[in-house]
């Protein structure tokens, strides 16, 4: 198939539904190939997403993440984040907050983890359907990422409300309104804690942004907001949907979901495949700093382009046989959670929380099955996972 009669949009139904065979198609017949619907490009082989994630002099973050109509600056729309910033005002940001995910800091939130989980699993029913995704999958992230900020866990249905608004938004169709309420909401929550924690500092990441400093400054009341709005959404997004999409790969793979509650030791290797077989994260976009000619296509400065992490995790030429979900490979170079510079700060938080989830889910249920007719897909282009899941 030519490149004239591929069409793929991030937000069309269909791709949202099931984007791997069209990712193929884009690998097979246009790895860099331009979405008139998403206005950017879109690379979609494994080298070509992993070179220009290593590459941010080329492939800028500063312009926004998620492609755009033409004329729109998503600068303009939402406060300054770590994740939309260049370097060298990145390496300053990511340099303070990296101190709140430190190894022995991430360890140290184990015990209390595993509490959480055993907790919500005991709330779960013992026969009917569950709500994976109210009753586990969405809580347990939502209430980690609040304790660690240091927001009230009674307040996480009101943020994974606005959270999940705000990552449904259509932005190729200037569909932002519903987002930037979201947003605008997310903003004044936090607005009132930053100002109570100048007052009276706590033990906990917001006052330790209140009270941080680069290069002799404080940051900013917008730098703080935008850090507060980064640090909820990506904190319990990406968990919350690698969870649920987990239960549904690990009720369509029946031996290998036994194979896992027989062998609980093997559940962070299978962890990075359940990443890798169908990443939460599906793609995030850049624009580009400089003309570029790829794979006899010329690219523009100030072009949009799109990288898909979900295709480059499909790959056959970095993952043989790609298609076949294998809890036994060893997928290290994965890139459900990025390269280089802007690699997820939270992603051993992450697969912390997925392997305590998991292996608490496996050791009380060897077997479930999801009723996918009445599950509803989250409407986002670069989130893959669910708003609501039966699990039975």
């Amino acid at each position: 198939m030519s490149n004239q009669q591929l069409t793929y949009s991030p937000f069309d139904p269909k791709v949202i539904a099931d984007p791997y065979p069209v990712y193929r198609e884009l690998r097979d017949n246009a790895p860099a190939y331009w979405s008139p619907d998403a206005s950017s490009w879109v690379l979609s082989r494994y080298d070509g997403v992993s070179a220009a994630l290593t590459d941010p002099a080329t492939y800028s973050s500063a312009s926004g993440i998620f492609p755009t109509p033409p004329g729109v600056d998503m600068t303009e729309l939402f406060l300054p984040m770590l994740i939309m910033s260049d370097t060298p005002r990145h390496t300053q940001l990511r340099h303070l907050v990296s101190k709140a995910f430190t190894p022995r800091r991430i360890a140290g939130l184990e015990a209390g983890i595993h509490t959480l989980v055993d907790d919500l699993l005991d709330q779960a029913p013992e026969s009917g359907p569950w709500d994976f995704v109210s009753g586990f999958a969405g809580p347990l992230p939502a209430i980690v990422i609040a304790d660690m900020l240091g927001v009230p866990r009674e307040d996480r249905d009101q943020f994974r409300t606005w959270s999940t608004t705000l990552i449904q938004s259509n932005p190729t169709r200037g569909e932002f309104g519903p987002g930037l309420d979201a947003a605008a909401a997310l903003y004044e929550y936090f607005a009132a804690f930053l100002t109570e924690r100048r007052a009276q500092p706590r033990d906990d990441l917001m006052t330790a942004l209140v009270h941080a400093e680069v290069d002799g400054e404080h940051l900013s009341e917008d730098e703080l907001l935008g850090f507060c709005l980064l640090l909820l959404v990506a904190g319990h997004e990406t968990t919350t949907n690698l969870l649920s999409n987990s239960a549904v790969i690990l009720a369509q793979h029946p031996d290998s979901r036994r194979q896992l509650a027989d062998n609980p030791h093997l559940v962070p290797t299978a962890v990075e495949e359940l990443l890798r077989y169908d990443s939460p994260v599906q793609g995030l976009a850049r624009t580009l700093t400089r003309h570029l000619d790829l794979h006899g296509q010329r690219m523009k400065a100030d072009d949009t382009v799109l990288l898909l992490f979900g295709s480059a995790n499909r790959d056959d030429h970095a993952f043989p046989n790609a298609d076949h979900f294998d809890i036994n490979r060893h997928p290290e170079r994965q890139v459900a959670f990025g390269r280089g510079i802007h690699f997820c700060l939270g992603a051993s938080l992450a697969r912390l929380e997925a392997r305590i989830a998991l292996q608490a889910l496996l050791a009380r249920r060897r077997d479930w099955d999801v009723d996918l007719d009445s599950a509803l897909r989250l409407r986002s282009g670069p989130i893959r996972g669910y708003s609501s899941l039966a699990l039975q």
